[in-house]
């Protein structure tokens, strides 16, 4: 362990040498807020329920809570979760976009966890769920790296035995917070936290999320449907479809149009408005690959003469003499060529 301690930490500090400043000041934040627990309560930091609605209005829980943290594994967790989105994630994206990403994702998870504990009070008036629970921590953040990751590469393996791949990690790890959860042995806050953050996430990046091609992704990889067991992906996709629709109706969402490009100078690309260039790209280059290949094998099949070949032809027959018995003769001169074209015959006798 002690041989290991310092090779960790070398790998750390060339990781944060290489960060942006956005994670740089994430990961700051983390660890200020973690040492300044040991001085001061910072329970006024986490999104309390019935501080955060009127009339107390705690608005600056909103954006504290996602970095608050209270144990030194969650520490860990926070900390690991902000440098593999700033190694993945904000290559693609920026470090504005993905410090945009961080902020709308915990400000949503805040909003949904309070308004489903206020939700949870009116049905129980159980005073404890306003102001008892905290709603703190990363793992909302965390939700939402894991729902980005299956959106730009979610075809990668993170273990061989068993297969796993990135696409079904997000619900692995909510069924396991599910069974921590009902095992007592994991807060309902923790739960609410990924929950929503993997929603919220979701709805961002499927909807309003804005890079070149316009805003969102709705490649068919992405539905919502596909974060489920392929037994349940028809029955989800239907209500998906139908909620979406309702949406569209009270124009909260806009209605998506597919659109063809048949203009690209190699061979034809079909795109979809709001789909991410980097994703895009990569599965159209597979795309061209497979298609290159059929229209190799058809090529091969029908060998077509060209043209320089066919003038070679030509001048071959012009060129070859007829046989003498075929040719005709002029008096006094030798075989004459034949053309086409143009014929020879004897002259009349002069009178």
């Amino acid at each position: 362990m002690q041989r290991a301690l310092p090779g960790a930490r070398q790998h750390l500090g060339a990781i944060l040498a290489s960060a942006s400043v956005v994670v740089k000041a994430l990961c700051v934040a983390v660890l200020f807020l973690y040492l300044l627990s040991f001085a001061v309560d910072t329970d006024c930091l986490a999104v309390t329920p019935g501080y955060l609605f009127p009339p107390n209005f705690w608005i600056w829980t909103l954006a504290t809570h996602g970095l608050m943290e209270q144990h030194v594994w969650d520490v860990a967790i926070s900390l690991a979760t902000v440098v593999v989105a700033g190694r993945l994630l904000e290559p693609l994206w920026g470090a504005l976009e993905l410090l945009i990403f961080f902020s709308v994702v915990n400000v949503c998870v805040g909003l949904l966890g309070a308004f489903a504990y206020l939700l949870t009070y009116m049905a129980s008036f159980n005073l404890d769920y306003l102001f008892t629970i905290r709603i703190h921590g990363a793992l909302g953040f965390l939700g939402g790296v894991l729902v980005a990751l299956k959106q730009t590469m979610g075809d990668c393996v993170v273990l061989r035995v068993p297969q796993v791949r990135v696409s079904v990690v997000p619900m692995l790890l909510l069924g396991l917070l599910l069974l921590l959860r009902l095992a007592m042995l994991l807060q309902s806050p923790a739960l609410a936290s990924y929950g929503f953050g993997l929603l919220s996430s979701w709805v961002y990046l499927r909807f309003y999320q804005r890079h070149s091609r316009g805003r969102g992704d709705m490649a068919d990889h992405f539905a919502f449907a596909t974060f489920f067991p392929e037994i349940l992906q028809p029955l989800v996709g239907l209500l998906a479809n139908l909620v979406h629709s309702l949406l569209v109706k009270v124009k909260i969402c806009h209605k998506t149009v597919k659109r063809y490009d048949v203009g690209a100078p190699s061979s034809i690309t079909i795109s979809l408005p709001g789909t991410d260039p980097q994703d895009a790209e990569r599965r159209r280059q597979l795309a061209l690959k497979a298609l290159n290949e059929r229209l190799k094998r058809v090529e091969d099949q029908f060998v077509w003469p060209s043209m320089d070949d066919d003038e070679e032809e030509a001048g071959a027959k012009v060129d070859s003499p007829l046989p003498s018995d075929k040719a005709p003769t002029l008096p006094g001169k030798g075989a004459a060529p034949e053309s086409s074209l143009i014929t020879f015959e004897a002259a009349p006798p002069k009178l």
